[in-house]
């Protein structure tokens, strides 16, 4: 698991920076007040122990996923002893994993980080910073108070990159991090930890053949197909669900039922043959990449099967750059169904 520490004074655009940042990687930002503002809520006053706890926690927890890693933001206070032997202790977890730590110091002009102070998006995250006077005053006397700003050379890390941000906006301030270190772009992580694949009741197949008439209409009225799911009887989806060798699954995101997918085996008695079919998204859900992430979520399940086998539409090209997305390969003959629709089968081996 990776760490890039975003350094640097009071309102020097690190909580910004690192928004842009986890746009364009597969990191997630934990900036600095996460943990300072619910403290402060709760307690009515900051509680360094109980930041510091709660911090271990997040870092502990985070260091199970399967992200590539996590972007923290900190006001490093260069001639504080604690404050390095702090950096230190979380550069020790991380590379603990194998992960590579990156240390990233923003500095900027005091005139334009007093202007920053302002910005709706600090207030809006930040409600300890909504009293503009304080917050000001408390920023100078943390300078006057702390060395904020590292001195030249004074930092040992391999991978540190120092950034003058008083002229430069933050998603182009993202941007050069993420070239300076060649950090991978954003992948389906966040996706796959919202989507599930939940196994459909036999009380729940009316729900089922609803969503799957609603999912499969706009296909065929355009095609008008007599083998469309979207006017198949309520008696042969039931007849499928009853086969003991294939099953419905509702696919899942963020607790709503967005699709579904029936997987499984045609012959009993053939275990590394599996089918998907069919398989569905709502409309106002589609396009969202939850497909992608059902089907492998489908192949985890089945790790037994070798072969996946499905048929699409020839006509529908973001149907077929979704299988071939997923593994698939295009087999055998194309099969007319009428003068619109082309059916075309697909295989995935694993």
């Amino acid at each position: 698991m990776n760490l890039i520490i975003l350094i640097g004074s009071g309102a020097v655009g690190k909580m910004t920076v690192g928004q842009e940042l986890m746009k364009i990687t597969d990191y997630r930002l934990f900036h600095n007040h996460m943990m300072i503002e619910p403290v402060i809520e709760i307690f009515g006053k900051f509680d360094g122990a109980v930041i510091s706890k709660l911090r271990e926690d997040i870092f502990d927890a985070f260091l199970k996923t399967d992200y590539t890693g996590m972007i923290f933001t900190y006001m490093w206070a260069f001639d504080i002893q604690d404050d390095w032997d702090y950096i230190k202790r979380i550069t020790d977890k991380f590379e603990a994993t194998g992960g590579t730590v990156y240390y990233v110091e923003l500095v900027a002009d005091r005139a334009v980080r007093i202007e920053r102070n302002k910005t709706e998006n600090r207030l809006k995250n930040k409600a300890s910073k909504r009293d503009i006077v304080i917050s000001e005053a408390r920023m100078l006397r943390e300078e006057t108070k702390y060395r904020t700003v590292s001195k030249d050379g004074e930092m040992p890390f391999k991978n540190y990159i120092k950034i003058d941000n008083t002229n430069l906006s933050p998603d182009a301030v993202a941007r050069m991090i993420k070239e300076q270190f060649g950090l991978e772009g954003p992948k389906d992580t966040e996706l796959r930890s919202r989507i599930k694949l939940e196994e459909v009741r036999e009380d729940e197949l009316p729900q089922l053949y609803k969503m799957q008439i609603e999912s499969f209409m706009p296909l065929y009225e355009k095609y008008h197909d007599a083998g469309s799911p979207a006017i198949e009887s309520f008696e042969r989806v039931q007849g499928r669900a009853k086969r003991p060798n294939r099953k419905y699954y509702f696919i899942v995101k963020d607790g709503a039922r967005v699709g579904a997918v029936n997987l499984g085996h045609n012959d009993p008695d053939e275990k590394t043959v599996s089918f998907i079919s069919p398989i569905f998204i709502l409309p106002e859900f589609q396009n969202q990449g939850i497909g992608y992430v059902a089907i492998n979520k489908a192949f985890e399940m089945y790790p037994d099967v070798k072969v996946w086998k499905l048929e699409t539409i020839l006509q529908e090209p973001l149907n077929c750059h979704l299988y071939e997305k997923c593994g698939f390969r295009r087999v055998g003959e194309e099969h007319v169904v009428n003068e619109r629709m082309t059916l075309i089968d697909y295989e995935f081996l694993t």
